[in-house]
């Protein structure tokens, strides 16, 4: 266990400049901030390299530190100032830790096991883009794929809108959107597109009924949508009906409307 009362230590640095994304990628690493993220980093086993955490923290959560340490992981206590140098919330909660990349290949990820998938397709907003992968855990997903032009997930706000779920599915990065779309389809899943813009809807039966089935769920652009070009390689493009006088619903909200339709049809 080491103690740092000055920001410019040689670890405390070598954290910081993991909120860049060309160093998170060199290094395989990325932040997690609060006990929440930092509990399912622990549960997550082998992926909790090191902890910061103050001396509150250490009075408040003992238990937690406790898991902590059994998990083998790097220990340092660290002044209030000096967390908040190395926090990037606004209200700092007291402990970071730096964890090692999660994702894991294409052919892992989409299986024949695979029943409901999400493939974000060139997402660009960290908040929506955690919030698809919260969504997917919570609708009991068998994995996320991050494909094309999607935000990094391991962008500091990417990781805390996945509210810890980050550590809970196979995640997949760096594959192109058709990539996935292939993988997904020799896999045995049917692929749908979630899109204002389509000519079937979530709640017509011929869906309905077909949601019972292995599915992948395309979710796009949070300003443009799915190009033509990915909405031809998709067996569906399916809109969520409007009801109300909404113009339309966000992504996050969307994409949880339809993965949990696709996890009540498999389920029942």
């Amino acid at each position: 266990m080491t103690d740092f009362t000055s920001p410019r230590a040689a670890r405390l640095s070598a954290a910081r400049r993991l909120s860049k994304r060309s160093f998170r990628a060199q290094d395989r690493a990325f932040l997690a901030e609060g006990p929440q993220a930092i509990s399912e980093a622990v549960n997550a086993q082998g992926v909790l390299r090191e902890v910061f955490y103050t001396s509150s923290v250490a009075a408040k959560l003992p238990d937690l530190l406790e898991a902590v340490r059994a998990s083998g992981a790097q220990m340092h206590t660290v002044a209030e100032t000096v967390l908040d140098s190395l926090a990037q919330t606004i209200t700092p909660q007291g402990i970071i830790g730096v964890c090692s990349f999660i994702d894991v290949p294409l052919e892992q990820s989409l299986t024949t096991k695979s029943k409901l998938v999400s493939i974000l397709a060139n997402v660009r907003d960290p908040g929506n883009a955690g919030t698809v992968i919260r969504c997917s855990d919570a609708a009991g997903a068998d994995a996320v794929i991050v494909a094309g032009e999607s935000v990094d997930p391991y962008n500091a706000k990417a990781v805390r809108a996945s509210a810890g779920s980050l550590f809970h599915l196979p995640l997949s990065v760096g594959v192109s959107v058709a990539q996935a779309i292939a993988q997904a389809k020799q896999a045995g899943l049917q692929v749908f597109a979630a899109d204002g813009g389509g000519s079937a809807t979530l709640d017509q039966r011929q869906i309905v009924s077909a949601m019972a089935q292995p599915t992948a769920w395309v979710f796009g652009n949070e300003a443009w949508g799915l190009p033509e070009d990915i909405l031809q390689l998709c067996d569906e493009v399916v809109a969520v009906p409007i009801y109300g006088q909404a113009e339309s619903l966000n992504l996050g909200t969307a994409a949880a409307v339809c993965l949990y339709a696709s996890a009540r049809e498999q389920r029942s």
